[in-house]
């Protein structure tokens, strides 16, 4: 993995946060802003994932994609956060797992 340098400012209170945590964690603060980052993303791309399946944007599939999460791994996400997004046919439901499986064997 290539490093691209990126220069931000942020709050005092936010760097003081980041050097409580490399301390905790006994590493530099380059590694933590980058697993905080990497932690945020992750985090956002399931939240927008889960939103646009609730808005009805995306199919579940594309969804489970969208986060970076096998099909199964999204269910759980989908089911521990109580997102209601079935509105469908059970002929569109079948559908919907169909694709899943045939995405998730590529």
């Amino acid at each position: 993995m290539t490093l691209k340098p990126l220069a931000v400012r942020i709050p005092e209170e936010i760097e003081r946060e980041i050097l409580e945590v490399a301390e905790r964690e006994k590493v530099d603060k380059a590694t933590v802003v980058r697993t905080l980052l990497e932690m945020g993303i992750d985090e956002w791309r399931k939240q927008t994932a889960l939103e646009l399946l609730r808005d009805g944007k995306v199919t579940f599939a594309k969804a489970a994609e969208m986060a970076k999460l096998s099909f199964w791994e999204f269910a759980d996400l989908v089911k521990q956060r109580n997102v209601e997004w079935v509105r469908y046919t059970p002929e569109e439901i079948e559908k919907e797992i169909k694709e899943a499986s045939v995405a998730e064997s590529k």
